[in-house]
């Protein structure tokens, strides 16, 4: 049962998430801009890697999901803008707790996580 919920978070809320994410993505100047297209790039690459990882697979999720974190933190130290840096790291924390739980086959902290996120990045990349 805990892979439908799994399976169900690859064809749901990641896509709806996702698909909201970043609506002003780039819109910002400088390296702000480019910082938030690499944001919206990361998470469709993610989408993508997830969308690919069967149901049964939790730990691949898990380290997927690690990745992103990682990839998010990056992303924050490229950025001179305090609340897009801010943003970012704190994703990429609320990622790394996500991770251990859908590692261990439980969706449901990624699930509320990746729901937040468009409004979170998005309001930063404003």
């Amino acid at each position: 049962m805990r892979y439908g919920v799994v399976r169900a978070l690859a064809g749901g809320v990641v896509m709806l998430g996702v698909s909201g994410l970043l609506g002003a993505c780039g819109a910002l100047g400088g390296d702000s801009g480019q910082v938030c297209t690499d944001t919206k790039k990361a998470f469709q690459q993610y989408v993508t890697q997830v969308r690919s990882v069967p149901a049964a697979e939790p730990a691949q999720w898990g380290q997927a999901t690690q990745r992103l974190a990682t990839r998010l933190d990056g992303l924050a130290k490229k950025t001179d803008d305090g609340a897009l840096k801010k943003a970012l790291q704190d994703e990429a924390g609320r990622l790394r707790s996500a991770a251990a739980s859908v590692h261990a086959g439980d969706a449901a902290q990624l699930s509320a996580v990746l729901d937040g996120t468009p409004s979170r990045i998005g309001k930063a990349c404003d």
